[in-house]
C-alpha cells in the first residue's frame, strides 16, 4: 500500500527509538543531544561588578573632587566599605565595593588637587552589573532533547559543570547494491559505475552526528546482500540504496525478509523515490532508498533525516522549512507529491531546470528543494514556496507542512 509523506513521517516517529545515554565531559559533546534538563546551580554574575575600567563613587558627589582611596582589580575580595567624598579606583569585572551606587568611567573624569574630579548629575547604579542579572540560580539553562552548541557549552562551563548525560551517538551502517557498481577507488568498465550513494549518505550521516560503519557494496545476489545484512545489524540504522524496484535484480526486500524483517511502508506517493522503504528487525531500523543518486538524496533528507533525529534524541523531530518566493514558473503532472531541487539565496528559491532521478550534478549545484502537494499542476512565479535546506538542518517540535502548493 502506498502512503503519502505525511502518513510516512507520522509511521517513522511511532517506531523510531530513541538511543541509550552516556555521560561525557563537556570538551566532548559538542553537537550532540542533551539528556536531561540542567538548571543553574549559582547566579550569573555571582557578585556585583563593573562593567568598566572606572570609579566607584557615591551619586551625591557628582562635580565633586573626591580622594581616590585605592584600586580594586578583578579577583579582588575587598570587604571596606566607600564612604562619601570617596573613590575607588575600580577595574573591569571586579567586585562592587559596599556602599557604592554607581561607577563613572575612567574617560568621564579628570585630575584635580586631592583626587578625581567627578561629572554632574551621576546616575544611580550606572555601569553596574548585577548579581544574577545574567543567570539566576535555579533557572532551566536546556532542555532536555537540546543540540548541544558552542553557546551552550558556554552555559554549562559558566556553572561549573564539568560532565552531563547525553544520548549516544547512533551507529548507522551503510551500504549500495548492484552489479554494475564500483567503487570510487576501483576501475570501472564501460558497462559499470561509481558507488556515489555510499559515500554521499556516508558524508550526510556524519553531519547528520552520527558514527558510520561502511559495509560495502553488494552484488545483486541474495547470498551477497545477506551477508552485508549480517555485518550491519548490530547498528542502530541500516541505510541502503538499490534493490528496492521491481526488477528481476532487486533483491533487497527479500534478503532483508529471512532476517524477521518487518516493513512498515514499502511506497510513497512521491517523484522522485516512490519505492523507499523504511521497516524494522527488531530494534534495528532499516531505510531502503532507491538507487538513482537524486531520488535516494532527495527521499534522506525528508524520511532519513528524520529518523535520525528521534535516534539522536532530539525534542525537534520535525523538518522546518523556509520560507522563499518561487523565482520561475513550475509546470507539475500533480499524480503525487514532487521533490523539485533548487537553489535558494536567502529570498528567492530558483527551481533547477534540468534534473532526473539518476543524476548526481543537481545535488552539488543546489542547496535544498521545495515538495508539491499531490493534485498540484503548477506553482506560479512569485508565490511562497517551502524551501527545505540540504546544507543544514532545521527542526521543530510539532508539524508542520512542508508543501508548496
Amino acid at each position: 500500500m502506498t502512503v503519502t509523506i505525511e502518513e510516512a513521517l507520522q509511521k517513522i516517529l511511532a517506531h523510531v527509538p530513541q538511543t541509550s545515554t552516556k555521560i561525557l565531559p563537556i570538551e566532548e559533546v559538542l553537537g550532540m543531544v542533551i539528556a536531561e534538563d540542567i538548571y543553574a546551580t549559582h547566579n550569573l554574575p555571582p557578585y556585583d561588578n563593573s562593567a568598566m575600567d572606572g570609579y566607584a563613587v557615591k551619586v551625591e558627589d557628582g562635580g565633586k573632587c573626591v580622594q581616590v582611596a585605592c584600586t580594586i582589580f578583578a579577583g579582588d575580595n575587598i570587604t571596606d566599605e566607600l564612604h562619601a567624598n570617596q573613590a575607588y579606583k575600580i577595574m573591569t569585572g571586579a567586585k562592587i565595593p559596599l556602599g557604592t551606587q554607581t561607577v563613572v568611567p575612567i574617560e568621564d573624569t579628570t585630575e584635580c588637587e586631592d583626587g578625581v574630579e567627578l561629572p554632574k548629575n551621576l546616575t544611580l547604579s550606572k555601569h553596574i552589573r548585577f548579581a544574577g542579572e545574567d543567570i539566576k540560580k535555579g533557572t532551566l539553562l536546556l532542555h532536555k532533547g537540546d543540540q548541544l552548541n558552542a553557546y551552550h557549552i558556554t552555559l554549562l562551563a559558566s556553572q561549573g559543570i564539568s560532565h552531563i548525560k547525553v544520548f549516544k551517538k547512533p551507529r548507522v551502517a551503510v551500504f549500495a547494491s548492484g552489479n554494475e557498481l564500483k567503487m570510487h577507488f576501483e576501475r570501472v568498465k564501460e558497462y559499470q559505475l561509481y558507488n556515489t550513494n555510499a559515500p554521499m549518505i556516508l558524508a550526510r550521516v556524519q553531519e547528520l552526528g552520527c558514527d558510520i560503519e561502511f559495509i560495502g557494496t553488494a552484488q545483486d545476489t541474495l547470498e551477497d546482500i545477506h551477508e552485508h545484512i549480517t555485518s550491519a545489524l548490530e547498528c542502530d540504522l541500516i541505510i541502503t540504496s538499490g534493490g528496492v524496484s521491481v526488477g528481476d535484480a532487486d533483491y533487497t526486500k527479500e534478503a532483508f525478509k529471512s532476517f524477521g524483517h518487518t516493513i512498515v511502508f514499502d511506497k510513497v506517493a512521491i517523484k522522485p523515490g516512490k519505492p523507499t522503504t523504511f521497516g524494522t528487525i527488531g530494534k534495528t531500523i532499516v531505510l531502503n532508498l532507491p538507487g538513482n543518486p537524486l531520488a535516494a538524496a532527495l527521499n534522506f533528507e525528508i524520511f532519513g533525516r528524520t529518523i535520525i533525529a528521534i535516534l539522536r534524541g532530539q525534542s525537534q523531530k520535525f523538518i522546518q522549512p523556509l520560507h522563499a518566493t518561487l523565482k520561475e514558473n513550475i509546470t507539475l503532472k500533480g499524480d503525487r507529491s514532487s521533490v523539485i531541487p533548487g537553489f535558494y539565496d536567502g529570498h528567492f528559491f530558483t527551481p533547477e531546470n534540468h534534473f532526473a532521478p539518476g543524476m548526481v550534478a543537481p545535488l552539488a549545484r543546489n542547496n535544498g528543494f521545495i515538495i508539491s502537494l499531490a493534485g498540484v499542476t503548477s506553482l506560479k512565479k512569485n508565490t511562497h514556496v517551502q524551501f527545505i535546506s540540504t546544507e543544514f538542518a532545521l527542526f521543530r517540535e510539532n508539524y508542520h507542512s512542508i508543501f508548496s502548493s
